[in-house]
């Protein structure tokens, strides 16, 4: 029965979408532009370095364009159309329904992104991989491993921002919130510079985080960086992080809707 309604919601949220699609072409652009900017810059560094922090040159502009692809795929904004349902009151309408509310926007999200896979994440892959320089996934066993791990950033993403969007019910604005969230899980999740690069305190914090295992984990899967002994591990620690925030996520919401108060009749 969970996995049905989960499966309707998303199929909504797909649906929804659809009235933005002219948006997505255009993140083709912008996301195009961005690998440009990374290329650029990490071409200047290994100019003089055949190596740096681990990776060879053409290593790293698979780590950033494989970055930014799986990104494209992960992104939703459950957080600020959840802020945004409960400032309006629209949250009451779900609330009076006979179904569990965090499943309702966590459908959604996974709806979204079904929807950002077809009209976002295939086209920019496809793009990006005749300009760019990409390798392959290191062998088929790496490649599955990397499905996981990308299924599993989208479940990770989703449950962080239906936690910070239930914020709202407390807080006058998230969008302070919003800012710190969306620049935390850019960083630590490697998207911006591998976590290899990061000086010995701040990456021994990151370790303890979830955030690594939205883009770092899927990445260096990718790439072969991760051994296949270890891969098991991690996707262990993955999950481990997914069920947890979608406990606590659960827990959060229940805790205080408590203090909704619904008038009319």
């Amino acid at each position: 029965m969970t996995a049905r309604l989960l499966l309707e919601f998303a199929r909504i949220g797909f649906l929804d979408m659809l009235a933005y699609r002219l948006r997505y072409y255009t993140g083709v652009i912008n996301y195009f532009l961005s690998v440009t900017v990374y290329y650029f810059l990490w071409k200047a560094v290994f100019a003089a370095n055949p190596e740096f922090g681990g990776f060879r040159f053409d290593e790293m502009i698979t780590y950033v364009t494989v970055g930014w692809i799986i990104r494209s795929l992960y992104f939703n904004n459950i957080d600020w159309d959840m802020a945004t349902d409960i400032m309006e009151g629209k949250v009451s309408m779900v609330m009076m329904k006979p179904v569990n509310l965090p499943l309702t926007y966590i459908g959604k999200a996974l709806g979204e992104a079904a929807f950002r896979t077809v009209l976002l994440s295939a086209p920019t892959s496809i793009v990006l991989a005749l300009i760019f320089p990409v390798n392959p996934p290191r062998d088929a066993a790496h490649f599955s491993a990397f499905l996981l791990a990308l299924a599993g950033s989208v479940l990770l993403v989703s449950s962080i921002n239906f936690i910070i969007g239930s914020c709202a019910i407390e807080l006058q604005s998230i969008q302070g919130l919003l800012r710190f969230k969306f620049w935390m899980q850019e960083l630590l999740s490697g998207l911006l510079v591998p976590l290899t690069l990061f000086p010995a305190p701040l990456r021994e914090i990151s370790r303890w985080l979830p955030f690594e295992h939205i883009g770092y984990t899927p990445m260096m899967i990718y790439l072969g960086k991760i051994p296949g002994r270890e891969i098991g591990r991690t996707l262990a620690l993955e999950l481990f992080w997914i069920v947890a925030l979608l406990w606590f996520g659960n827990w959060f919401w229940n805790r205080l809707s408590r203090r909704i108060t619904i008038h009319g009749g």
